[in-house]
């Protein structure tokens, strides 16, 4: 029988029991039978992950059986595989919407796993608490975003291009069809699900994770990203016995006192902090690949039934967040994406949340705008569209104004001095 659902009880502070959905207590119950269909993963106990045709076939009975889920073909890889959305929800603009993003890197395969469970139960559950979140939230999954990858069980794609460094650039199918859904649905918040490996004793927690540090993200997104984390995700996780830690920060296994910092910067082009820029309280997640017991060790299936099941019980503190917050969240994505408009405040080329910018990072003064040749609007004009970025054609190309929704992103991508621009664009400071 499925595991019950255990109830929901919130403090000030912090989540002291989870889940809204029916998740395994432990690894040892992942894969237990239940009503409705089952991944390659749950059928199997673990010993092996869900196979491409076994998603399209676990998606298709869902849409087939729920009324109010839609499962929709976004883009195609270069390999022709599908990049698929789910959507659970009415799409209404009172409702929130979180996009939970799955398997960027092909060779990370438990938070696809995670995400495909988490369709069935939220697309299934007929309780009075998850049918409320339902009311106050859209939920739209890509279980799969690197198909190509988790065929081949490779980081990149099929061209060797790591798709979460291709958020600016868009040159990866993925990365386009990703871009596509969030200027058009404008998630309030994004769930970036990963893995990663160990190195202990600096670096070896159940679970990391680390919402946007770049410093052009609005302090509101900023401030939700981080209680999202650490009153909701990290409890939640705990509260099931899995260890976290802040994604990037090695520290004292003795003081827990950080050590150094091997990642997790404020780069533009990272969906972490895309997400943020785009006004989306972002978070990255990411589960401990390595065996932690000699059972793990001894048995492939219980270390992955483990890896799974962490993810599970992490995204109990999304689910929670989403329904205690959603006012918050609300105020804090819609007061982001009408900030832009003010065009006041400097923007940062580099930087992080903690590690302020140098004084040639800092655009004190920005232009109002950045003109483009008919060439260079050739260029890049499409890219700027998926980005939803406002554009004026003119006789000779294309002007650029920095007084928009996404201020922060234009000179990111225009401007010469920001690391990863897309195109040298003239600034233009009379306007």
């Amino acid at each position: 029988m499925r595991p019950r659902a255990r109830t929901l009880a919130l403090t000030a502070a912090t989540v002291l029991a989870a889940p809204l959905l029916a998740v395994p207590a432990n690894a040892a119950e992942a894969g237990a039978g239940g009503d409705g269909p089952r991944t390659g993963f749950e059928r199997s106990n673990g010993a092996r992950w869900t196979s491409q045709p076994e998603e399209q076939k676990f998606l298709a009975t869902i849409d087939r059986a729920h009324r109010d889920v839609t499962v929709d073909r976004i883009g195609t890889t270069r390999q022709n595989r599908p990049l698929q959305l789910v959507r659970i929800g009415e799409e209404r603009r009172t409702t929130n919407t979180v996009l939970l993003i799955c398997s960027q890197h092909g060779d990370e395969p438990s938070g696809r796993e995670a995400c495909l469970t988490t369709t069935r139960e939220l697309a299934a559950a007929t309780d009075d608490r998850t049918r409320a979140l339902r009311r106050t939230t859209t939920f739209l999954i890509v279980p799969t975003v690197n198909p190509d990858g988790r065929a081949a069980n490779t980081r990149g794609n099929s061209d060797g291009v790591d798709i979460n460094r291709d958020h600016l650039a868009l040159q990866t199918a993925e990365g386009r069809a990703l871009a596509a859904v969030i200027r058009d649905k404008r998630p309030d918040v994004i769930y970036d699900l990963h893995e990663y490996g160990a190195t202990p004793p600096y670096y070896d927690k159940d679970l990391l994770d680390l919402w946007p540090r770049n410093p052009n993200v609005a302090e509101g997104v900023h401030r939700e990203a981080q209680t999202l984390s650490g009153k909701y995700v990290r409890p939640a996780a705990e509260d099931h016995g899995h260890s976290t830690g802040t994604y990037g920060i090695w520290t004292d296994p003795e003081t827990g006192e950080p050590v150094k910092q091997t990642a997790g910067d404020g780069q533009e082009r990272i969906l972490r902090n895309t997400s943020g820029l785009k006004h989306a309280v972002g978070l990255l997640i990411e589960s401990r690949v390595d065996a932690l017991t000699e059972r793990e060790k001894a048995d492939e299936a219980f270390n992955n039934r483990r890896r799974v099941t962490s993810q599970l019980h992490a995204l109990d503190g999304l689910l929670a967040y989403t329904g205690a917050r959603a006012g918050q969240i609300r105020a804090a994505t819609a007061a982001a994406r009408t900030s832009g408009l003010a065009d006041r405040g400097p923007v940062y080329t580099g930087g992080a949340d903690n590690d302020p910018a140098e004084p040639a990072e800092t655009l004190q003064d920005p232009p109002c705008g950045y003109t483009l040749d008919a060439d260079q609007y050739a260029e890049v004009g499409d890219e700027l569209r998926l980005h939803g970025i406002k554009v004026k054609r003119t006789d000779d190309g294309a002007f650029v104004p920095v007084r928009q929704s996404l201020r922060a992103l234009v000179p990111l991508l225009l401007d010469e001095r920001a690391p990863y621009h897309l195109i040298e664009a003239r600034p233009f400071e009379d306007c």
